[in-house]
């Protein structure tokens, strides 16, 4: 049964660990002939490396503490990994315009749906879909966005105290002023807004057409404990 439901995030785990092994094998062979394809190419072999511990980390969690994650939790985790590890460190995607903003704008939604198995923790799962869904879908947008201004007060607190310019308000060394300065921070917050509110639609829809299809959203226990509300 497990297999069954897990079958799209198993696929999902697959092809972003093989394409990060891929990675490190084929980059860490030029870079062991001293021929780097990229700038920092040690560090960045050490980060995607670091991305297959990573995204085997969901499996060992379900399995030390007795529980499976949400099936669309896992699948958007995946989507995460790859774009901002393998594609935004690995390959330097970084570079192409607003690739930050999709990065958000699926953190948002990974974000967003990790607030559906919290909700559920705090209630009985099935009953709360049938007469609450705008209230779990509500709790669940809210959750991520809150995450994701959380998130620029770290960025901002940082470059403050260690000018890391995270939020982008120097450009080619020259401090940006007015509205320019704003664009970065601003255009992150939109993202974090628009992931969560779109995970939190498809969440509702979901409840609305077929209530017992929140399973799919929420913890699932592998026995009894706190996440076993269904």
């Amino acid at each position: 049964m497990r297999k069954i439901e897990h079958k799209v995030s198993i696929w999902f785990y697959i092809v972003t660990v093989l394409s990060m092994a891929w990675y490190v094998g084929y980059y860490g062979w030029f870079y062991s002939q001293g021929k780097p394809k990229f700038h920092d190419q040690k560090l960045l072999l050490m980060e995607v490396g670091a991305g297959i511990l990573i995204a085997t980390l969901p499996f060992v969690m379900e399995k030390l503490g007795g529980f499976y994650f949400p099936e669309v939790e896992l699948v958007f985790f995946y989507i995460f990994l790859y774009l901002s590890i393998l594609l935004g460190s690995g390959m330097q995607f970084y570079s192409v315009p607003y690739w930050d903003k999709y990065e958000h704008l699926f953190s948002a939604v990974m974000l967003a749906g990790l607030g559906f198995g919290i909700f559920n923790v705090l209630g009985a799962g099935r009953q709360k879909a049938r007469t609450e869904p705008l209230l779990m879908s509500f709790f669940a947008f809210t959750f991520g966005t809150t995450l994701g201004v959380f998130w620029e007060f770290y960025e901002f607190t940082m470059d403050g105290l260690a000018n890391l310019n995270l939020q982008r308000y120097m450009e080619a060394g020259h401090m940006l002023v007015g509205r320019a300065a704003l664009m970065d921070t601003m255009g992150d917050l939109i993202a974090d807004v628009s992931g969560s509110l779109l995970m939190a639609l498809i969440g509702y829809i979901i409840m609305k057409i077929d209530p017992s299809k929140i399973s799919a959203l929420v913890f699932k226990s592998k026995k009894i404990s706190i996440f076993s509300n269904l």
